[in-house]
């Protein structure tokens, strides 16, 4: 790892960016576009800091980001990623709010925690893609939902099939079941033309209770298991991961999990959690002898999501299939 001389505190908004350096003070504003990338590395000569040494810190911001972040790769430029709420938890009492004051406070954050913050790796472009097309059919599902859920309500309402409001609901979920489904075959199409990825998801779907779906999802998750370094690492970002609440003798809370989490993933483990538990004889037992003596049993799903993960890692570090022995040593 390259030496951090200098930290750069990146507030990203739709159509602008907003930058201060800790170490020289300076500020500036440019455009969210090619044009503002190109006099942020002129600013940078003229402030004579040298993008060898520098370190870019900003919030995720999904898409607002992703061209800077792609103009920042293809400049050997340093950055990372931090999640809004750790920077503004870690300001303390703060008073007024501006993109100016906010890019100055990235910019402390990433001063403070320079030892603790790794420079982003570029993501190959197979995995972008997929993140892409994923992020874009998720949102496709979601309104093909929505498009189900209200024809429903006007059936309930006594509309029959042959209505205009009908027939107007069902061509549009037709339409967005085309394309859900163009946008699956095209992700088919990238695993199984990328060696590595598609040796990952055959791996994954050899562990009872995963399929496609959560497979993809891992897949893409952990940018092909480059991202988390451990399975524990990813059961905190997914909110499965169990922390103690104690202090003292005063506080003795129950052992949970945090409700920070990407609420998505953490669905389709319980779906594959409920699915491992009626096909893994295993995981079955497991979880009715601990429900059989009173335990919850959402707690125990989740004791069976986290193996779930712990599984799945196993198998992509190991790089051979998932074997059940368990019914031969019973």
């Amino acid at each position: 790892m390259k030496k951090v001389h200098f930290i750069l505190g990146a507030d990203i908004s739709k159509k602008t960016i907003d930058f201060h350096c800790y170490q020289t003070n300076g500020y500036q504003q440019f455009t969210n576009n090619p044009k503002g990338f190109k006099q942020l590395i002129a600013w940078l000569r003229k402030q004579k800091i040298s993008c060898m040494g520098l370190l870019i810190v900003m919030e995720h911001t999904g898409l607002y980001s992703y061209c800077f972040e792609e103009f920042l790769h293809r400049h050997q430029i340093g950055f990372t990623k931090v999640n809004a709420l750790a920077i503004k938890l870690s300001a303390g009492i703060v008073r007024g709010k501006s993109d100016k004051l906010d890019a100055r406070r990235i910019a402390e954050y990433g001063f403070e925690k320079q030892s603790k913050l790794l420079p982003q790796a570029p993501v190959p472009e197979a995995t972008k893609q997929l993140q892409l097309l994923y992020s874009t059919r998720e949102r496709l599902v979601r309104q093909r939902a929505a498009l189900l859920n209200a024809v429903k309500e006007y059936t309930h309402m006594g509309l029959s099939k042959s209505h205009l409001i009908m027939k107007s609901q069902t061509k549009l979920i037709e339409i967005f079941s085309k394309e859900i489904k163009r946008l699956q075959d095209k992700m088919d199409e990238i695993i199984q033309n990328d060696p590595s990825l598609n040796q990952n998801y055959q791996l994954l779907q050899s562990v009872n209770g995963v399929g496609k779906v959560v497979a993809l999802a891992m897949l893409i998750k952990t940018q092909n298991f480059t991202r988390f370094v451990s399975a524990r690492k990813f059961a905190c970002y997914c909110g499965t991961a169990p922390f103690e609440y104690s202090s003292g003798s005063s506080i003795r809370g129950k052992t949970r999990v945090n409700p920070m989490a990407d609420k998505g993933m953490k669905t389709l483990l319980d779906l594959a959690a409920k699915v491992a538990i009626q096909y893994d004889k295993e995981l079955k037992d497991y979880y009715e002898k601990r429900v059989a003596i009173g335990k919850p049993k959402m707690s125990t799903i989740n004791i069976v999501r986290n193996k779930l993960l712990y599984r799945m890692f196993a198998v992509i570090n190991r790089q051979t299939p998932f074997v059940e022995n368990y019914l031969q040593a019973a």
